[in-house]
C-alpha cells in the first residue's frame, strides 16, 4: 500500500469534517440541481436576483469554512485556507471579515402570537377532554386574556387578540374566542412565513446532510411518494395527510410543552428541536 496512502488514510479518519472529494459526487450535484429549482422559483418571484444570491452564497461558504473546517482549536483559519476550500476570492473573504454574519436562530424570535397558539393547543387548562383547544371567553378565569398574559406580560392581551384576529388565527362566536386549528403558521403575515421558511427548510436540509454524511445517530427523515395517481386520489391523500399530520403535531407540541416546563432552569437545557410534516403534489414534471 505504501507509507503515503497509509498516512493519508489516517489523516482522513482523524479529519472527518474535511471535504471528502476534490470533485463532488455526480449524484450530489444532480440532487442539488433538483432541490434548487423550487428555491430559485421563489427567488425570482420575490426579486432575489443572481448577484444578490451569489453574494449571499459566497458569504455563507466563507462562514461555514471558518466555523467547521479549521485545522484545530488552537489554529486560526487563514484566508488562504478558506479560499482553497471554497474557491472564493481572497478579496471577498477580506470584505466578509468586516461584515457581521446572520444572527443566530433564537426560538424567542417566534412571535408572541405563535407562542399563544402553541400553548392554547398544549396546555390542559385551555383544552377540552379530547385535547382540543377550547373556545375561550375574552376575560376572567381560563380566558384568552389569561392565556395571553401567561405567555407575555409585555404585550397587552387586546393587542394580541387584534393581531391574531387580523391574520385569521382566531374568530369570535357568541362572545367566545375560537382558535383556527390550521393557525400554526399565520397565512397573512409574510415576515412570519419567511421565518418559518428559513427554519423548516434549514432544519430539514441539515438533518438530511447529517444523514448523508454518515454521522450517527441519524435523524428522522422519511417520506412517502407515489406517481401515476389521479387528482381525486391525490385529494384524498392530501386530506388524510392533513388530518394525521395535525394529530402528530399537536401530540408533539403537547409533550414538548411538558418537557420544556420540566427542563426549565437546568444547565443541560441547551438544545432545540424541530419536527415537521409536509405534503406536496403536482403533475409529473421536470422536477421529477
Amino acid at each position: 500500500m505504501g507509507l503515503f496512502p497509509i498516512l493519508h488514510a489516517i489523516h482522513c479518519m482523524t479529519m472527518s469534517d474535511e471535504p471528502a472529494n476534490p470533485v463532488p459526487p455526480k449524484a450530489l450535484t444532480q440532487a442539488v440541481r433538483r432541490l434548487l429549482r423550487p428555491l430559485v422559483r421563489g427567488f425570482v418571484h420575490f426579486g432575489l436576483s443572481w448577484p444578490i444570491l451569489a453574494d449571499i452564497l459566497k458569504h455563507t461558504y466563507v462562514d461555514i469554512a471558518k466555523e467547521d473546517f479549521s485545522l484545530g482549536a488552537q489554529k486560526k483559519i487563514t484566508d488562504s485556507r478558506i479560499s482553497l476550500l471554497t474557491r472564493v476570492h481572497r478579496k471577498d473573504i477580506r470584505r466578509f471579515r468586516l461584515m457581521s454574519g446572520p444572527p443566530p436562530l433564537d426560538m424567542a424570535d417566534l412571535s408572541v402570537g405563535a407562542q399563544v397558539i402553541a400553548r392554547w393547543q398544549a396546555d390542559e387548562q385551555y383544552c377540552d377532554k379530547n385535547g382540543q383547544p377550547k373556545p375561550l371567553p375574552r376575560a376572567g378565569a381560563g380566558s384568552f386574556d389569561e392565556l395571553a398574559r401567561s405567555v407575555s406580560k409585555d404585550t397587552h392581551p387586546r393587542a394580541l387578540y387584534d393581531e391574531l384576529l387580523r391574520i385569521g388565527a382566531v374568530r369570535m362566536d357568541d362572545d367566545l374566542v375560537l382558535l383556527d386549528k390550521s393557525a400554526f403558521v399565520p397565512q397573512a403575515d409574510f415576515d412570519r412565513l419567511a421565518w418559518y421558511y428559513g427554519l423548516n427548510l434549514h432544519d430539514h436540509i441539515a438533518a438530511s446532510t447529517h444523514n448523508m454524511s454518515g454521522k450517527t445517530p441519524p435523524f428522522l427523515d422519511r417520506s412517502v411518494h407515489y406517481s401515476g395517481l389521479s387528482p381525486a386520489s391525490v385529494a384524498e391523500l392530501k386530506a388524510l395527510s392533513q388530518d394525521l399530520g395535525m394529530e402528530a403535531l399537536i401530540a408533539i407540541n403537547a409533550r414538548a410543552r411538558e418537557l420544556e416546563k420540566k427542563d426549565q432552569g437546568a444547565d443541560t437545557a441547551t438544545q432545540r428541536m424541530t419536527f415537521g410534516i409536509y405534503f406536496y403534489s403536482e403533475k409529473n414534471a421536470k422536477d421529477d
